[in-house]
């Protein structure tokens, strides 16, 4: 993941070398060579995607002379210092430093079992949220991520989410386990917010050039004061992605880069509207097609 772009693209492999610097460790070796058992481990997963992203970006701005800088900047879950990197909020350092202590306290929050994650297809946001609450029973689930109309993730305790995927299918609507490590982005990850929050305390935050559409709120934010506090309500928060994409398209922005590995945002983007144009950009071969996308949204 991310070889060809440090073989290619000097930008890119001096964010390389930085990510490695900051954690004291080559995580880049892992990246490259793997073995995927090392690299899927949450302890090196969120900085390495990260790391990816970062690249991908640093080599769109190598290639491209004069690019201008974006109208606004967003992320889903950790991509949301992805974001605030884009916008000059954090520096590389600190937020792969950051994404590296969450990912561990997000992983250590809930013990293993104890947690789950499920996708509910094929039902609105209100009937969701009556299928949680029918299902809680004293225990948590809850939404953890409004991804698109007819895709939301919920989280809670593994007997909860099970029993509202049984509530939602009896509504003619589907639940789609999903393999995680945690409960992400539910009450059950408190723990995990209180750990970040003692981290971010470390960290300079500085003013955005451009806004970042925060997940907690769907806010566009320029605010540096605000920023921590947005990360740390983050980490046991709904991710409000169609929220985000929503504003994204009443602020007036027509095209976006997906920047970093996948192309699972873009599909979203199409679920929530046809409006904004989305180009995905994760390895060298995308990197072609980015001047002709901007061009276009000239």
């Amino acid at each position: 993941m991310g070889r060809d772009l440090m073989r290619s693209s000097a930008a890119a492999a001096e964010i390389f070398a930085s990510v490695d610097a900051a954690l004291g460790e080559p995580l880049s070796r892992v990246l490259f060579e793997g073995p995927a058992e090392e690299l899927t481990l949450t302890a090196n997963a969120q900085p390495g995607i990260l790391a990816v992203s970062c690249a991908v970006l640093a080599a769109i701005r190598e290639r491209i002379a004069g690019l201008p800088p974006p109208r606004l900047v967003a992320g889903h879950s950790l991509g949301e210092y992805s974001a605030l990197v884009a916008a000059h909020a954090l520096s590389l350092e600190d937020a792969v430093r950051l994404v590296r202590a969450r990912g561990i306290a997000m992983q250590s929050a809930v013990a293993s079992g104890i947690g789950a994650m499920s996708a509910i297809m094929g039902i609105d946001r209100e009937g969701v949220e009556a299928i949680c609450d029918e299902a809680r029973q004293g225990e948590v689930v809850a939404p953890a991520n409004f991804n698109a109309p007819g895709q939301i993730v919920i989280a809670g305790h593994a007997a909860a989410v099970a029993r509202a995927g049984a509530l939602a299918a009896a509504r003619r609507g589907r639940a789609i386990p999903l393999k995680v490590s945690a409960p992400f982005h539910c009450a059950l990850m408190a723990p995990a917010a209180t750990a970040l929050e003692s981290k971010l305390a470390e960290v300079r935050v500085a003013p955005p050039r451009c806004p970042v559409v925060a997940n907690f709120d769907a806010q566009a934010n320029s605010d540096a004061d605000r920023v921590k506090a947005l990360l740390v309500k983050q980490v046991d928060g709904a991710v409000r992605w169609e929220e985000s994409v929503r504003l994204m398209h009443t602020m007036g922005i027509t095209h976006a880069l997906e920047i970093g590995p996948g192309k699972v945002l873009a599909g979203l983007v199409r679920r929530i509207t046809k409006e904004i144009k989305v180009l995905s950009v994760g390895d060298l071969a995308s990197l072609d097609s980015v001047p002709e996308f901007l061009a276009a949204a000239a």
